[in-house]
């Protein structure tokens, strides 16, 4: 375990680079130092559950319990209507293979080579789960919901997984044509970090 961390400290229970980067951000100017749990040698658990909820708590306990650290922990998922909510707990390995999301991007657009723009509708989901030890009966859960649709082809170059298929309405373009600063204040992991934020106090300093 790594000494001398300046506090208060939260280990983030992801090995994403996409979701660091954007956690990072979000966090830069709040007094909390995030740490990736991959600093500390920290294994990837299992995503065992049936929801975003129940993965989110496994992360963060696995994390915690690694660390002797509160641990926040991040599932979150695209959920396609017309696909009964799929790709869903298992976006980030929708085409067999974790984190290739080339390739699930490919499945998605194949899945939905019969539907026409109206029947796209879809939303990204987002479950953080913040523990204050392994042991924490009571984690504090924010969720977070951006409401959008498929698109027929991707476009744009910057996000990571699924965003250059996800159609944001109230921009009209592509997750991935937004700006970071844009995306970064109304996605749906930006709105259940924002949750987090008003109560991360009060959890953190909780007898």
């Amino acid at each position: 375990m790594m000494k001398n961390i300046p506090h208060p400290a939260i280990v983030l229970a992801s090995n994403n680079q996409g979701k660091l980067q954007e956690f990072q951000e979000i966090f830069s100017g709040i007094h909390v130092n995030l740490i990736p749990q991959s600093n500390f040698g920290a294994p990837e658990i299992e995503e065992t559950g049936l929801t975003f909820v129940e993965n989110a708590i496994l992360k963060a306990r696995n994390a915690a319990a690694h660390t002797g650290l509160p641990a926040l922990g991040d599932d979150s998922g695209l959920e396609v209507d017309i696909l009964n909510g799929a790709p869903g707990i298992f976006s980030a390995r929708y085409a067999g293979h974790h984190g290739d999301f080339g390739a699930n991007c490919k499945k998605l657009l194949s899945d939905l080579i019969a539907t026409g723009p109206e029947e796209r509708s879809a939303r990204f989901q987002c479950v953080l789960a913040l523990l204050k030890h392994e042991c924490d009966p009571s984690p504090l859960i924010c969720h977070g919901t951006w409401e959008g649709s498929i698109l027929l082809d991707p476009a744009g170059e910057n996000g990571f997984g699924y965003d250059p298929l996800f159609y944001v309405h109230t921009h009209k373009c592509s997750a991935a044509e937004l700006s970071a600063t844009i995306k970064n204040q109304i996605s749906h992991r930006a709105q259940a970090i924002q949750l987090l934020l008003r109560n991360l106090a009060a959890k953190l300093n909780s007898c």
